[in-house]
């Protein structure tokens, strides 16, 4: 409890994220198989192998573990302090502009919570709030519209929008949007050129995995992020 008398902690999810539980399995399974395979397989098995396979297996691990025990957000009377994986960062609550419950981003699954609470700042720029979600809560949106009222007497501006930071918002969730869009594309090209390497190896003519799996849907994502952000900006200002 803070000298406000008003504390909050938020973390530890209810359970672990169960699509991080099959991509562990999935990515020990395979390199098991890979390992107990003979030499050979040419350049997919640098990209398939178990060198890269385990260690997306510790960096998918390590995620779920940081998630779990580590991550927290903390609401006093003083401000918010949201601790990541790796940063904790702290706001008074003169330096919070608004927070805000948004739903997960179309398309993006549902093995996990589907409403996230943001932090904005008065510069536009987005800060998650760990576990403050609705795996963690039943009412995401009541629980926020308590903190925020908590929070009012300890904000001299109120909670009025502002056309300038609300500007700078608009600009960030378009710049979000594209860079989604983008990565789609680049799994899209991925699963192409995994069809073009392959066919290059039974056809036994040279294949560059590292180039065409990896390089190419790298430089299209960007590519197509970079074109979808100049095209939205642009229909907005019109």
């Amino acid at each position: 409890m803070d000298e406000g008398g008003f504390e909050r902690e938020y973390r530890k999810r209810r359970r672990p994220p169960g699509a991080y539980l099959l991509l562990l399995g999935v990515v020990l399974l395979n390199a098991l198989f890979q390992a107990g395979r003979p030499d050979g397989g040419g350049g997919f098995r640098w990209i398939l192998g178990p060198p890269v396979m385990i260690l997306l297996f510790v960096a998918a691990l390590t995620r779920v573990l940081l998630e779990q025990y580590r991550a927290f957000t903390r609401v006093t009377s003083a401000g918010i302090t949201a601790r990541s994986l790796l940063r904790t960062r702290t706001w008074a609550w003169s330096e919070v502009y608004d927070i805000r419950v948004e739903p997960l981003p179309h398309g993006s699954g549902s093995n996990g919570p589907r409403w996230f609470t943001y932090l904005y700042d008065f510069d536009g720029r987005r800060f998650l709030l760990p576990h403050l979600d609705d795996w963690q809560l039943a009412d995401p949106y009541a629980e926020v519209s308590e903190l925020c009222l908590t929070a009012d007497p300890q904000r001299s501006l109120g909670w009025e929008q502002r056309p300038d930071v609300e500007e700078r918002i608009r600009r960030g969730a378009l710049r979000r949007r594209a860079r989604l869009w983008g990565g789609y594309g680049a799994v899209a090209m991925m699963v192409v050129m995994f069809v073009v390497s392959l066919a290059l190896v039974f056809a036994d003519r040279a294949d560059h995995p590292f180039l065409l799996i990896v390089c190419v849907p790298v430089a299209s994502g960007v590519a197509l992020s970079a074109v979808l952000q100049w095209y939205w900006t642009t229909q907005a200002a019109n």
